[in-house]
């Protein structure tokens, strides 16, 4: 935020969110071809750790932009809130500076992301057949991913396990240079 006004950007500011946006979007193209194996959770937690505030514009940006390359469909519904949660849940625990934590923080959330997925199916289900249907319309489609949250499980660990030192040295070398505020 500037130093005149806390409701808006500074150009520095707007410069780093759209920096983190490209880097979300660049690595998510780059890893398109593996499935359910993703570097959003990594770079949402890592920028949620040290870019603070300013990833509240991130991720509305960033859902916007994958809505108007994909087509907004029932998956962008899901991101509405998918994402903000896991930033949610990296800010609540910011103060952790474990790879080991942080990885099975990254690793639960690829677990539960078919779950979470599974909630417009629920009100999709309700809507049309009344609450037991719309239960059963998303535990049917949640079981039928789960192999899938697995993977997610799996490679959300492994990048965060691999990744978490050698970014958080990068980024705090980058913080104390005053590239970042």
């Amino acid at each position: 935020m500037s130093l005149h006004s806390n409701t808006k950007f500074s150009i520095k500011d707007i410069a780093q969110i759209g920096l983190m946006v490209a880097i979300i979007e660049v690595c998510k193209a780059a890893l398109a071809f593996l499935p359910n194996i993703e570097l959003t959770s990594f770079w949402l937690i890592m920028f949620t750790l040290f870019f603070g505030w300013k990833i509240v514009a991130v991720v509305p940006v960033f859902i916007l932009i994958e809505g108007a390359i994909y087509g907004m469909n029932l998956w962008w519904i899901m991101y509405l809130y998918i994402w903000p949660l896991l930033v949610l849940i990296a800010w609540l625990f910011r103060k952790n500076d474990s790879a080991f934590f942080w990885a099975i923080v990254s690793g639960i959330f690829g677990l539960c992301f078919g779950a979470l997925c599974s909630i417009p199916y629920i009100v999709i289900g309700w809507s049309s057949g009344g609450f037991i249907s719309g239960l059963r319309a998303g535990f049917v489609w949640w079981i039928a991913g789960i192999p899938w949250d697995f993977i997610h499980c799996g490679g959300n660990f492994v990048l965060m396990l691999v990744l978490y030192v050698p970014i958080r040295n990068a980024m705090r070398k980058i913080k104390s240079s005053g590239v970042i505020n």
